[in-house]
Formats: structure tokens, sequence, C-alpha cells
């Protein structure tokens, strides 16, 4: 008796589980569109944040930069800005940090730390001339 009803209980599990899959996956999938940045988990906020400070290093706009960062709905983006450059910093992520310092530099954002980070020009120097 105990038998049939686990095997009962198994299929009917079975069952369930493949028409809410169906139902879930195939006829009606979940759809997100048009969500607002703001709405995004922070690793993506921060995530897209360095896309636009690469952009950044690409196009020298600092106008473009800050107004494709506003959607974020921050109320201090120049703080975020350099509180994210930071915390890139201590964490070494390094792939972050060059574009970061750029844009922090940028918006008048640029701390000692930062400093090492900075993109300065090569000064070429003159001998003998």
């Amino acid at each position: 008796m105990a038998k049939r009803y686990v095997g009962s209980l198994l299929i009917g599990i079975l069952i369930g589980g493949t028409v809410a899959v169906v139902i879930g996956w195939g006829l009606w999938p979940a759809e997100n569109t048009n969500s607002p940045l703001q709405d995004l988990d922070s690793a993506y906020q921060e995530e897209y944040t360095i896309m636009i400070a690469e952009g950044y290093l690409y196009d020298r706009d600092v106008n473009g930069a800050l107004a494709r960062l506003q959607p974020l709905n921050k109320a201090d983006i120049f703080a975020f800005i350099q509180q994210l450059t930071e915390r890139f910093i201590s964490q070494s992520n390094i792939p972050a940090i060059t574009p970061m310092v750029a844009l922090a530099e940028a918006i008048g954002r640029l701390t000692p730390a930062m400093e090492i980070y900075r993109s300065t020009p090569v000064s070429t120097l003159a001998f003998g001339n």
C-alpha cells in the first residue's frame, strides 16, 4: 500500500513539474520589456556604469556619459562614480579601473587613490637640440 502511495506521488510530481515547465517556458514565458535602469540589481547597474565609462574613453563626451547614467536615478551621480571607482581600486578590479578613473577625472572627482591609474600622455623630451 505504501509503495503504491509513494509511486503515485512521484508520478504526480513528475507530471505536475512537466506541465509547469511547458506552461511557464513554452506557452506563457515571462517577458520583461522597457524596465527602467534603476530597477536593475546593483551589480548590473555597476556593469552598466563601467560600459558607459568605456564609451567615455572612446568618445570623450562627458556630457553624453552623464546623460546615459541619469536613468539610474542616483541622488548624486558624481559621488556614485567616485565611490564605485574607489571600490574597484580597493578590490583590484583591473578591467574597470582605467575607464572609471578617466570618467571620475572628467567630472572632477579624481582622488589620491585614483592618481596612479590616470592615463597621462607620455611627454617627449628633446635631447641635444
